[in-house]
């Protein structure tokens, strides 16, 4: 059964003129979730541009200059719902250029929607695509062939091109991979069921979008609860309370449960598991909680607090893929804050063993400048041990950001291999 209230987060990517603003503009469109003084803004703006319809493309398209050019630069992100799921979308761009932005938009779905324009078939930029899918281990991927009508709404050209696809993907992790053949400009297998499509048996997007299976995508076996701050209340009815506040990053808490607090390797039990309403006899996945232990321990912001049975590596040492987000190229050994979960240390890149070239998908061994939108596995060393899984383990615990002390800005973002 369903959870009418989970949440379901894409991404979009696709080559510049694939159609990807125009396919959320229809699903949103289609699924009437769109207000009626937005229509009717976009439907002025399309008549003053000489369209016959309404530019669907111009509900996604949120800058000014994104109009201008009629091309998507930064994350559009959209929200809606249907009486079935909640969803997010993060409508990425597809230019080379902005392969950081794509990376942004995408560390945190459950789906990626790769659109191919069904006349040009697998191209260099859906392959990066792909790969950048594959690197940030989205667990679902739905390609969608678009512009059928282009091509007669022929089942060999969507044939052809789900063999080339998957000829790339069996290089990839990808565990879930669908087809779908659309049309975005006409609404055929949106949210509505083609009529020129008869030979398409299966169902159409927002179908698959709303019953597709997630609750497994978050990992729940491996018990990890970063603590983000200690709560004293200072209150006569809970003078004695120490509960250790944060959100958990994967795994199930019980009362009762022996646990280890790292760094320091202490062990205690679980007193309590509460929330601002209620307690709770256990508490998972990615619920905020405050916790409070049996003994009396000192915990501090960027310590967690695992199962005893399961712990995580604690490691100043780690290797990373590592995808640069600055303008600036990065600066042999300077020291960057990084920051994993709650916790947060400095750190220097030690070594830049290879970057991928994210069109031919090979790696470079000799360049070792990291640039812009670059993506290469490094070697980091930090201060302080870090508790950390491997990114493929764990989409939270395996993921750290570099922030450049002097301007404050984020100027990476990497998966802990």
């Amino acid at each position: 059964m369903l959870d009418n209230n989970q949440l379901l987060r894409f991404t979009t990517a696709g080559s510049v003129d694939d159609g990807k603003s125009t396919l959320i503009g229809r699903l949103l469109y289609d699924s009437k979730s769109i207000f009626e003084d937005q229509l009717e803004a976009i439907t002025n703006t399309s008549k003053k541009r000489g369209h016959e319809g309404v530019d669907l493309a111009l509900f996604t398209d949120g800058l000014r200059d994104e109009r201008e050019q009629g091309i998507t630069i930064d994350v559009a992100y959209r929200y809606f719902t249907t009486p079935k799921r909640k969803f997010i979308i993060a409508d990425t761009p597809g230019h080379i250029q902005y392969t950081r932005n794509m990376v942004t938009g995408a560390s945190t779905a459950n789906v990626a929607i790769i659109l191919i324009d069904a006349r040009h078939g697998v191209i260099e930029q859906t392959k990066r695509h792909a790969f950048i899918a594959s690197l940030l281990q989205i667990p679902h991927i739905i390609v969608c062939v678009n512009k059928m009508d282009l091509v007669d709404f022929s089942e060999k050209a969507y044939n052809n091109i789900v063999a080339q696809f998957e000829e790339i993907a069996s290089k990839m992790l990808v565990k879930d991979i669908r087809f779908i053949p659309i049309s975005a400009l006409l609404g055929d297998n949106v949210v509505n069921k083609s009529k020129n499509m008869d030979w398409y048996q299966d169902a159409p997007m927002l179908h698959v979008l709303e019953t597709m299976h997630i609750s497994s995508d978050t990992n729940k076996v491996d018990a990890r609860f970063p603590v983000q701050t200690v709560l004293r209340p200072q209150s006569n009815e809970f003078r004695d309370y120490r509960g250790y506040a944060g959100r958990i990053a994967s795994g199930v808490f019980r009362t009762g449960d022996e646990v280890t607090i790292m760094p320091s390797g202490f062990t205690s039990k679980i007193k309590s598991i509460d929330t601002l309403d209620e307690s709770l006899k256990e508490a998972f996945v990615p619920m905020s909680i405050s916790m409070t232990l049996e003994d009396d321990i000192d915990i501090g912001r960027g310590d967690m607090i695992v199962r005893s049975n399961n712990k995580p590596e604690a490691s100043q040492d780690i290797e990373v893929m590592l995808c640069w987000l600055n303008n600036t190229a990065a600066k042999p050994r300077a020291k960057y804050t990084i920051k994993h979960t709650s916790n947060s240390q400095k750190a220097i890149i030690k070594e830049v063993i290879y970057k991928i070239d994210v069109n031919s998908l090979n790696r470079n061994n000799e360049d070792k400048e990291l640039l812009m939108n670059d993506i290469s596995k490094v070697r980091i060393r930090t201060t302080k041990p870090l508790m950390v899984d491997s990114y493929r383990e764990n989409r939270i615990t395996g993921s750290i950001i570099l922030v450049d002390d002097t301007t404050n800005e984020t100027v990476a973002a990497g998966m802990i291999v």
